[in-house]
Formats: structure tokens, C-alpha cells, sequence
């Protein structure tokens, strides 16, 4: 497994993913500080109990429709790399197991959106520390809103890395996320139950951990579902 995400590192190298890794949280803090910019003194009043929780919930709101789209596409990218070079029945005549090639790719895109997420932790206290709102960082509620949403989206990384690598045309895939991504953003009012809305870490208990604990579950089932499915059939 570790030579095989090695070589995957490899091929993404010079691809443009590393840039959409750091353009989806620079473009949640960017927005934010011209938010926050603009309307310095309205949201400081708004917030006046705890402006950085009033800054966690405005970043977290932009995180989840960034996440949802950022990982569709970083899915579909790291799949098309076989796609495009035809390289599918090389890859899989060398010495690995299916099982060792789906889950590679797999593994690759929860790291890749590990990082991305903590370049959102990141970047949400260097904006608040210039927005001057005080060194009493509340750590705890910045970790939940950078990794909780990432958690809970699980099933749609493990969606999305099956349905790229078992389908050539990534139009579909690509149209799969987006409209996955209209409906999270849409999701406030449907049903704890359905994925899309686990990743807004609202539901009926008040817990996001609930929302966590759905996503980390259905995503392993997707997975092992996904990994089934790859190993029966034949990828051209």
C-alpha cells in the first residue's frame, strides 16, 4: 500500500490538484475577510458575544459547498490519470490486487482532503488574529468546523472515487458531484437520515458528532461496496 501511494503522489506531482487543495480554503478565507472587511463594524455588533464563533459559522457555511465540489473534483482528477493514458490494464498487470489499487486511490483523496481541511484550520485563525478579534482561539470549535464536515462526507469521497475510476466518461461522475453539491447546500430541511445533510452537522439529537458518526459508517459501506464492484469488473 505505501508503494503504491507513492507512486501515486508521484503521478499527481505536476497535475493541478495541489493547486485546488490550496484554493478551496484560500477561497473560504479570502471571501470571509472581504466579508468581514466590508462589513467590519455590522458583524462585529452581530457577534459581539463571540466574534469567533461568529466567524466560524460564517467559514463554515462556505467550507461545506467548497468541500462537496473540491472533492468531486479531486476525485475525478486522480482517476482520469489511468483514463487518460489508457494505463488501466498496465496498472492492474503489475503485482497488486485490485483491492490494493481502489483503496490507493481512496486513501490518496481522504489525505489529500485531510490537508486541505487543516489549510482551512489554518487559514481561519490567521484571519481572525488579522480581524484583531483577540488570542483566545477557541481551538476546539475550529477543529470541529475544518475536519467535522470532512468526516461526515465520507460517503461521497468513497461515491466518487468509485464511480471515477469504474467509468471513463467523467462527465458523469463530475455531474454526480455537482448536483450532490446543490443539494447539501440545500439540505437544511431534509430528513436526518439522507448523506447530504450530514456534512451541515445539523440534525435532531444537536450533536454534530451524529453527523460524523452517519458519514464515517456509510462511507466505509460505500467503500466496501465500491471495492466490490471495481473488483469484478473490467476497467479499460
Amino acid at each position: 500500500m505505501l508503494s503504491i501511494l507513492a507512486s501515486d503522489f508521484i503521478k499527481i506531482k505536476r497535475k493541478m490538484i495541489w493547486f485546488l487543495i490550496f484554493l478551496g480554503p484560500f477561497g473560504v478565507v479570502a471571501l470571509e475577510a472581504v466579508n468581514f472587511g466590508l462589513r467590519y463594524d455590522y458583524l462585529r455588533k452581530v457577534y459581539e458575544k463571540d466574534v469567533w464563533a461568529g466567524l466560524i459559522a460564517e467559514a463554515g457555511s462556505l467550507a461545506i459547498p467548497a468541500l462537496m465540489l473540491g472533492l468531486t473534483l479531486i476525485a475525478s482528477m486522480i482517476s482520469n490519470i489511468e483514463h487518460q493514458t489508457n494505463a488501466w490494464k498496465q496498472l492492474l498487470a503489475l503485482p497488486v490486487s485490485k483491492l490494493q489499487v481502489f483503496t490507493g486511490k481512496f486513501v490518496l483523496t481522504v489525505l489529500l482532503l485531510f490537508v486541505s481541511s487543516t489549510f482551512l484550520f489554518i487559514g481561519t485563525i490567521i484571519l481572525g488574529i488579522f480581524l484583531k478579534f483577540g488570542t483566545d482561539i477557541p481551538f476546539l470549535s475550529l477543529l470541529k468546523m475544518a475536519y467535522y464536515p470532512y468526516l461526515a462526507a465520507m460517503p461521497f469521497i468513497a461515491l466518487q472515487i468509485w464511480v471515477s475510476i469504474t467509468m471513463k466518461n467523467q462527465a458523469i461522475p463530475l455531474v454526480i458531484g455537482i448536483v450532490g453539491t446543490i443539494l447539501s447546500m440545500m439540505s437544511y430541511r431534509f430528513p436526518d437520515w439522507m448523506p447530504w445533510k450530514w456534512p451541515l452537522l445539523e440534525n435532531s439529537w444537536d450533536d454534530p458528532l451524529y453527523s460524523v458518526c452517519f458519514g464515517l459508517a456509510c462511507g466505509l459501506a460505500i467503500y466496501l461496496i465500491g471495492l466490490l464492484d471495481f473488483s469484478r469488473k473490467d476497467v479499460k
